[in-house]
């Protein structure tokens, strides 16, 4: 991580962290049919990442994970999604924070992706190979997902 990244990650949680005493996000892990996973990531903090924020105002953890995988990478979650885990996040700013992870297998493609000030890019990848600097937390739901059986992993 570049000295840059850093301030910016470190000012970014920061601020987050005064503006909001305990949050609940949301990810979305959208896996297609030949096992791959959709990662991107951030132009402000280092590592892949599953699509997802904090959910707003008025809005269920479901349909934020919804509304950030179609936002942030063009793919539009059009069956159900499955709750995989309600995990603490711990970061610099904070450690009050909770990510609700959702797993999709029925999606497609809405826009074609384009880098952007938040989003650098996006990939797919086998779960079973996630790419180098991988963020921990999602290596661990990566890591969880392609440790089920071909029989439990019908059921995400």
């Amino acid at each position: 991580m570049s000295r840059w990244q850093r301030v910016r990650t470190g000012a970014h949680l920061f601020l987050v962290g005064i503006r909001r005493r305990m949050v609940i996000g949301a990810r979305a892990v959208l896996i297609d049919a030949d096992g791959r996973v959709l990662l991107l990531r951030h132009t402000y903090m280092p590592g892949w990442h599953f699509p997802g924020d904090w959910m707003e105002p008025g809005e269920t953890a479901a349909e934020a994970a919804r509304r950030e995988a179609e936002e942030e990478t063009g793919f539009r979650v059009d069956g159900q999604m499955r709750l995989l885990g309600l995990y603490l996040h711990r970061s610099e700013a904070t450690d009050r924070d909770h990510v609700a992870v959702y797993v999709a297998r029925e999606f497609r493609m809405v826009k074609p992706f384009s880098a952007n000030g938040e989003i650098a890019e996006i990939g797919w990848f086998p779960l079973s190979q996630p790419p180098e600097g991988v963020d921990p937390g999602t290596a661990r739901r990566i890591a969880e997902l392609a440790s089920r059986t071909e029989d439990t992993q019908g059921l995400w």
